[in-house]
């Protein structure tokens, strides 16, 4: 019984490392295309964000919020750094004065955030993210993922193609996925996300070749502001700021979602630890030139699919990837792992994050008044994500990143919706 419990730990820590290393491989890398960033440099930054998502996330399941969910880059401020990296030259600004720019704006966050957790403001921070707007949060967080990792599932060749023979094995493992977690034993179900990698890394190595890549292939030197070092360009320093302080959000969704995933109630201490090392790893991830953090509210979607909860293999599996993060040896093996793979498998756990969002309106009352309450800011924020950035062109620089982001707008609306309208005089069903 013993080494089962030991087996079962091994195994779970491992899953968790491959959805931890999935969930952050892919952004450092972006990061330094959209920025134009040397090969060695992109290699550092992969290495920063290996280790500090591992502390961090060490940190939070051990001291933090004490969940086992993972403390990963920022979904919301990873599109605002490509936005703003790739709108560079319609700016008039260099690569540098816009990383400054921002690394000045997430510092002033993290330095709020951490000032927040340190005074107990945490009621101050609930008036304004409601249960209304997380569950809005929740369900424009669950269609953002589903596009990001839908689109990275099919192969888009450098054309804007798809790739049909890879798009038909990531079909294919989705439907594997898929039926390990609904008809498989409880074994087999709890571990279809790593049973699932496993198998179609090892189809697409087969079909389509493993050629090796070389990053992390020799150590690379750290450096502080990578992107650009602090500067004064206020336009870019505003919108990094708000955007920080709306990041805020993940973790009220997520320890809220958690509690509830858990059948435990939350407490206001495991918000303030939480947004302390949250603040903290903001101003760290600035310094490197790397997303800055949050609690990932898309962990609730894994640990549905896994259904295991505990917190030590959660925590085991953080350890382990700022140990590969130290190794560069290993980081070589595990950027091997096909990205179109790893989208296929993450695709099938964040279903469960819509049924997460889902369920965070039992209890409400919509009539055909209060549902604008929860529909306008969530359609108009899905439509947000389906219009290309470019349609904004025109319009002032400081409004582009906003508009060009369906989540923070979505989230901005539902904020405003929530102060301005008395929603309870309209909860009463019309006859």
């Amino acid at each position: 019984m013993k080494n089962l419990r030991v087996s079962t730990t091994l195994f779970s820590s491992v899953q968790w490392l491959f959805f931890i290393f999935a969930n952050t491989i892919v952004v450092p890398i972006s990061i330094g295309a959209a920025f134009n960033l040397p090969s060695d440099v992109v290699e550092m930054t992969i290495r920063s964000s290996l280790i500090f998502t591992g502390i961090a996330s060490v940190l939070q399941g051990w001291i933090g919020h004490k969940y086992p969910v993972m403390e990963g880059h920022s979904g919301l401020l990873w599109g605002v750094m490509l936005n703003l990296g790739l709108s560079a030259s319609s700016f008039g600004l260099s690569f540098a004065e816009i990383g400054g720019g921002m690394a000045t704006g997430f510092i002033a966050a993290g330095i709020v955030t951490i000032l927040l957790s340190a005074f107990n403001l945490i009621s101050f921070l609930q008036k304004i993210f409601t249960p209304m707007v997380m569950t809005v949060y929740l369900f424009l967080l669950s269609f953002q993922l589903i596009f990001v990792f839908f689109k990275g599932m099919l192969g888009i060749t450098e054309k804007g193609e798809i790739s049909i023979p890879i798009s038909i094995l990531s079909l294919c493992i989705v439907l594997f996925v898929s039926i390990l977690k609904l008809k498989g034993t409880r074994i087999i179900s709890n571990f279809s996300i790593l049973i699932g990698i496993v198998v179609g890394w090892f189809f697409y190595s087969l079909l389509f070749g493993g050629d090796m890549k070389e990053v992390g292939s020799a150590a690379a030197n750290f450096s502080f502001f990578p992107l650009g070092a602090p500067n004064l360009e206020i336009g870019i320093i505003a919108i990094s700021f708000f955007a920080g302080i709306m990041n805020l959000s993940n973790t009220f969704a997520s320890i809220k979602a958690a509690s509830d995933l858990l059948k435990e109630v939350d407490q206001p201490k495991q918000y303030r630890y939480s947004l302390f090392i949250t603040g903290s790893f903001t101003i760290i991830a600035s310094l490197f030139g790397i997303v800055p953090y949050t609690p990932f509210t898309s962990s609730l979607g894994f640990l549905q699919s896994t259904q295991i909860y505990e917190r030590k293999p959660f925590i085991y599996g953080g350890a382990l990837l700022t140990v590969i993060g130290l190794l560069p040896p290993f980081i070589a093996f595990l950027a091997n792992m096909p990205i179109t793979v790893g989208n296929a498998v993450l695709f099938v756990a964040y279903l469960q994050l819509f049924g997460t969002a889902f369920n965070s309106t039992k209890g409400q009352v919509f009539t055909s008044d209060t549902i604008f309450r929860l529909a306008a800011p969530v359609l108009l924020g899905v439509s947000l994500m389906n219009i290309s950035p470019g349609t904004f062109g025109n319009l002032p620089m400081f409004l582009q990143p906003f508009l060009t982001n369906g989540l923070i707008m979505g989230v901005i609306i539902s904020i405003l919706l929530e102060k301005a309208v008395n929603w309870k005089q309209y909860e009463q069903l019309k006859v």
